[in-house]
């Protein structure tokens, strides 16, 4: 009954379509009134809500969209915190059973549920942001999306490198913040060791050796995208082992309110200074929060959504950076370096020029030995085939191939904990 209650709908909607490509109405930048009058939905399944930066990224990318392409807040259906589980194949039926023909999640456990859903909605176009597998699915119809945010995860390692530097030159560290091989110990909240976090971390590393190159980052796992206390505890944790700059893949502001705190008590008799991810970290950590790496969802949703109003189909995987604004890093906290803002205008510009390459294999060793290969392990597809050479022309192409990251290498300088 589901599947002919949505055959039925998008046959009466082929009719609203036809005119989805329309101009927008003379003298104005909202859409033709074809658009306007659909009785088509776009479904949102998040997995947390405005109080989890991540989400809130989302939520922030889908309203700046909808707006610009004057698309109604009715039109929009949401569905909050839904779990990686059974929940989020529900709520993807109970979207396109109430109007949807665009249903996107925005968490990689959602994408066994929601590629079971286009299967069963051949009809509604089914997007997984961050997830692998639709190239290799079979399915015309499910999606893949994730922005290249390595790339501003590189830049704000420049930021943390800078720091870096300027401690060192003033003689601010203390002999805890040296490795017994006498690099400067910094530290790494991470949340699954998943190849998009390894990815991400291993992109700040050398956004950090690429300025600062006497250091060496540990790395420890919190097993949550998204855990206040887990994420303070690991922050605390990491600086007790003496790491005087503490980056992240978690979606709270725990740590860098725990190393605001500890720099408020003087606990541990130095400041270690947070690099975030998603949003500012300036509100909880006005003296320690230095940048955050962040995406800038709105450029996807834009795309997802004007192919949605034109009928057009989308790409199976859709990756943008720095070339296309889809990434950035958020405003630099009081306690940057100086010369901060013009070295990350310079990286920016390089990368967009395609000069810098973030995997450059010449600023990066594997067992000691410089990588003079890397074949990948993305899930096979008809483009990219097991055991595919992902270290061409001198660099690992990430997120080339499909969107989510792959780069799943342990690079020299990196320990993980646990």
């Amino acid at each position: 009954m589901k599947k002919l209650l949505t055959l039925l709908l998008a046959f009466l909607l082929a009719f609203t379509l036809v005119g989805c490509g329309s101009k927008p109405a003379e003298g104005g930048d909202k859409p033709a009134p074809e658009e306007e009058t659909s009785s088509a939905k776009i479904g949102i399944i998040l997995v947390g809500d405005e109080q989890e930066g991540y989400t809130y990224a989302h939520m922030e990318g889908i309203r700046n969209a909808a707006k610009n392409l004057g698309i109604s807040d009715d039109t929009i259906l949401w569905k909050y915190s839904v779990p990686e589980d059974q929940s989020c194949y529900d709520a993807a039926v109970d979207l396109i059973e109430n109007g949807a023909t665009l249903v996107i999640s925005n968490s990689y456990g959602h994408q066994s549920f929601m590629q079971k859903v286009a299967s069963e909605y051949p009809d509604v176009t089914v997007v997984a942001d961050t997830g692998d597998t639709a190239a290799a699915s079979g399915l015309a119809n499910f999606k893949n999306a994730f922005t290249r945010v390595y790339e501003s995860r590189y830049v704000s390692g420049i930021v943390a490198g800078l720091k870096l530097q300027e401690l060192d030159e003033a003689g601010a560290l203390v002999p805890e913040n040296y490795a017994e091989d006498g690099t400067v110990k910094i530290g790494y909240v991470g949340a699954y060791p998943y190849a998009e976090v390894v990815s991400g971390y291993t992109a700040f590393f050398l956004g950090i050796k690429s300025v600062y190159p006497n250091v060496s980052m540990y790395v420890e796992y919190t097993n949550s995208w998204f855990n206040l206390t887990a994420e303070a505890t690991v922050g605390d944790d990491l600086m007790s082992q003496g790491c005087v700059i503490v980056g992240q893949h978690a979606d709270s502001t725990g740590a860098p309110s725990q190393l605001q705190k500890n720099m408020e008590e003087n606990k541990y008799g130095f400041t270690a200074y947070s690099v975030g991810y998603n949003v500012s970290m300036l509100d909880v950590a006005p003296d320690v929060a230095l940048t955050s790496a962040s995406n800038v969802w709105e450029k996807f949703y834009t795309y997802a959504f004007e192919c949605w109003q034109k009928g057009e189909d989308m790409k199976t995987d859709w990756s943008e950076g720095y070339e296309t604004g889809a990434v950035e890093i958020t405003e630099l906290g009081k306690s940057v370096a100086p010369g901060t803002k013009e070295a990350v205008d310079a990286a920016i510009a390089a990368i967009k020029a395609g000069d810098l390459k973030v995997f450059d294999a010449s600023t990066f060793t594997i067992g000691g030995e410089a990588p003079t290969s890397m074949m990948s392990d993305v899930i096979p597809d008809a483009a990219f085939e097991v055991d595919t050479e992902a270290l061409v022309d001198g660099y690992f192409h990430e997120s080339e191939f499909r969107s989510a990251p792959y780069f799943a290498a342990r690079i020299d300088g990196i320990t993980e904990l646990n």
